[in-house]
């Protein structure tokens, strides 16, 4: 009975959607589309999410500030003669290597350093804020979330159906697969369409749309080459081919020719370029951790800094390593630098909180930690801070962090329920 009224429920909900906004014109295009959010909950959507999105994704870019301000002046010359021009747009730079960009319902915008060096002029940068800003004023994000939830309650159907058959999680299991896939990338026509008008609001503000073209032939060349950080980045949501470089070109064709500031781009870009060296020596320094060469991974660390001794992951990633020589207090010193040079990032207040609590430093730990909750919530910090409710005698603190971790499942997830057997409280 509880799976039929389930059932029930998610026909009863999405019907209401439907009936309250239902078919509606996309803003760009003028043609009828699918969607189940309306222009307040997109706007809302994108507010409750971004800054997690950003915390989860290596934080703001904050070496160099003036990049952001930079990047984010572009992007709102194009975001106003966009066809959504009273969105609340807004623009990031985020300090991550992958070369990446997204757009989040309601006109919140991320552009990584990794995809940043990757570029020559400001109209590449200009078609790579062009194509987000359609993505976000035709609403495809809204028309993901539309499909995965009609998805979603196919799985919800489809599995009530078949309850009692083995081919039943089977058919569930598939469902669910499908709407994973789709919310995994934007569709193709998706992508030209973001291409075609991110090229007009590109004409608009003045810029060459040659940029785009010249991106789009760029992004083939790299997909071909099959380089591994691309294909888990950029082409992930925003699949790159042959068709797009032909459509880009035809369509700079019938736009006037515009600016491509090269000097402007490359003297904006110019910190992150310098320091490049020190962020690939980086990225070495994982990739040796994660075979177990500490000592090697250390030594690479140190080249980093020395390089770019302001970059917070540098520091936090020394922390790391020293934590894992058994060098406590080197480690809470390293996790200390980073949370100077970048004290609105989760990570390092996590990383130093887990480590005070290990030292029996129960008071500065759970101001670490709650500090980390603060930026970014996360399983790791709600078990902890569950732990240390307990020593406060806090039952029913601590009955809410342990019910937060048990919903992220895993190892901690299940330690986080034995905990809530203990205290006689069942996970909700």
């Amino acid at each position: 009975m509880r799976h039929n009224s389930s059932t029930l429920m998610t026909a009863v909900v999405l019907a209401a959607l439907v009936m309250l906004n239902g078919c509606t014109v996309n803003p760009v295009t003028g043609e009828s589309q699918f969607t189940i959010l309306s222009p307040s909950q997109e706007v809302a959507l994108g507010e409750k999410n971004y800054q997690p999105y950003q915390q989860s994704q290596g934080g703001a870019y904050v070496v160099d500030p003036d990049l952001t301000l930079y990047v984010s002046g572009i992007g709102q010359k194009l975001a106003a003669v966009s066809d959504r021009p009273d969105l609340p747009y807004e623009f990031v730079v985020l300090n991550n290597p992958v070369p990446n960009a997204w757009a989040l319902p309601g006109g919140k915008i991320a552009l990584n350093t990794g995809l940043l060096v990757q570029l020559q002029d400001e109209s590449q940068l200009a078609a790579v804020l062009g194509h987000e800003i359609v993505h976000a004023a035709a609403r495809h994000s809204a028309n993901q979330m539309t499909r995965s939830a009609l998805l979603q309650a196919g799985v919800q159907v489809v599995g009530f159906a078949t309850r009692d058959s083995a081919y039943g999680a089977l058919a569930a299991t598939g469902a669910n697969l499908g709407a994973g896939a789709w919310q995994a990338r934007y569709g193709r026509d998706q992508e030209l369409e973001a291409d075609s008008y991110g090229m007009e609001y590109m004409a608009r503000a003045g810029y060459d749309p040659a940029g785009a073209v010249e991106l789009q032939e760029t992004f083939v060349r790299l997909s071909e080459g099959r380089r591994s950080n691309w294909l888990d980045g950029l082409f992930a949501s925003h699949p790159p081919s042959r068709a797009r470089v032909v459509a880009n070109r035809a369509k700079a064709q019938q736009l006037a020719k515009g600016v491509r500031n090269r000097t402007a781009f490359q003297r904006a870009i110019a910190r992150v370029k310098k320091d490049w060296p020190a962020y690939e020596k980086h990225q070495q320094a994982l990739q040796a951790a994660g075979k177990k060469d500490y000592h090697q991974a250390l030594a690479l660390t140190e080249q980093a800094i020395r390089l770019q001794p302001r970059e917070a992951h540098f520091w936090e990633t020394k922390g790391h390593l020293l934590k894992s020589k058994q060098d406590s207090a080197g480690a809470v010193s390293a996790y200390s630098r980073a949370i100077t040079h970048n004290p609105d990032y989760f990570s390092p207040y996590l990383s130093r909180g887990l480590l005070q609590k290990s030292l029996r430093r129960y008071q500065t730990a759970e101001q670490d930690l709650l500090r980390s909750q603060g930026y970014l919530p996360t399983q790791a910090a709600s078990y902890h801070l569950g732990e240390l409710a307990i020593r406060r005698d806090s039952r029913d603190q601590a009955i809410s962090y342990f019910n937060a971790a048990a919903q992220g499942g895993g190892e901690l997830g299940q330690a986080a329920q034995a905990q809530l057997v203990k205290l006689g409280a069942v996970a909700q």
